[in-house]
């Protein structure tokens, strides 16, 4: 799946309700887990991860 340029991924884990998730902004990777049963809310968590990951990177100094 793509959200705002970053590719990432989601998946049911075999544990009910669990998701694991990836995506890559530049060469950091970010893994992890969520839990709900719902899929468009285990996908909006991943995107609210995004959009932090990004505030993150923008606001980092560059050297």
């Amino acid at each position: 799946m793509n959200y705002r340029g970053i590719e990432y991924s989601i998946a049911v884990t075999p544990t009910p309700g669990v998701w694991k998730w990836q995506f890559r902004i530049g060469e950091e990777v970010k893994t992890g887990k969520t839990e709900t049963r719902i899929g468009l809310l285990a996908v909006r968590r991943v995107q609210m991860r995004i959009d932090r990951a990004l505030k993150l990177a923008e606001s980092a100094p560059t050297t």
